[in-house]
C-alpha cells in the first residue's frame, strides 16, 4: 500500500478537525466564539478545547494559526457541504443585499496578508451568517492552508466566484 501524498494527508487532518468542531457543545463553542479574532497566543479559556480537536500531525506547525482562526470562527455561522468558496458565499451576500460596500470589503479580504486576514475574515463569515448564508468549513479551512501560495490561486478561485456571473 502506498503513502498518502501530502495533499491527501491535509484532507484527512481538515476532515478530522471540521469532525471534531461539530462534535463540540455549545459551552465549548461559546469559548471559541469569545476568542473569535484573537492569536493563539492571546487566547483565553481555550487552549483545551482546541487541542483537543486538532490533529496531532498539525500541533507546533505553522498551519496550526490556520486551524485556530477557522476554530474561533466556526460558531459564527452554520456549516453546509456543498463545496461553495467564500468567494461565491460572499456573491450571494452581495446580491441579496444589493451592496457595493461589500464589493470593498470583500477586495479588501482578497489582498490581505497573514496579518490582516483575521479580521478581515471574521467580518466576511460575519456577513455570511447574517445572510443565513452557511460555510463549508472544510473548503474554508483547506483554502486558507493555500492562502500563501505564490500563484495565489486561492484568492484567484474566490475572485472568479465573486464577480463572475454564472447566470
Amino acid at each position: 500500500m502506498s503513502e498518502p501524498t501530502r495533499q491527501q494527508r491535509q484532507q484527512q487532518q481538515v476532515d478530522e478537525f471540521i469532525t471534531a468542531l461539530e462534535r463540540l457543545d455549545n459551552a465549548g463553542r461559546a469559548r471559541l466564539k469569545r476568542n473569535a479574532g484573537r492569536s493563539l497566543h492571546e487566547a483565553r479559556d481555550v487552549h483545551r478545547i482546541f487541542y483537543r480537536a486538532l490533529p496531532y500531525e498539525v500541533a507546533g506547525r505553522s498551519e496550526e494559526a490556520i486551524y485556530f482562526l477557522v476554530a474561533t470562527l466556526y460558531p459564527l455561522a452554520d456549516s453546509r457541504n456543498d463545496q461553495r468558496s467564500l468567494g461565491a458565499i460572499l456573491r450571494a451576500v452581495r446580491q441579496s443585499r444589493a451592496s457595493e460596500s461589500i464589493d470593498r470589503r470583500f477586495q479588501a479580504l482578497l489582498d490581505s496578508d497573514g496579518e490582516n486576514l483575521p479580521f478581515r475574515l471574521r467580518q466576511a463569515v460575519r456577513l455570511a451568517a447574517a445572510s443565513d448564508q452557511s460555510i463549508d468549513w472544510r473548503r474554508l479551512l483547506n483554502d486558507l492552508l493555500n492562502w500563501d501560495h505564490p500563484d495565489r490561486y486561492v484568492q484567484l478561485q474566490w475572485a472568479r466566484d465573486y464577480f463572475i456571473d454564472h447566470s
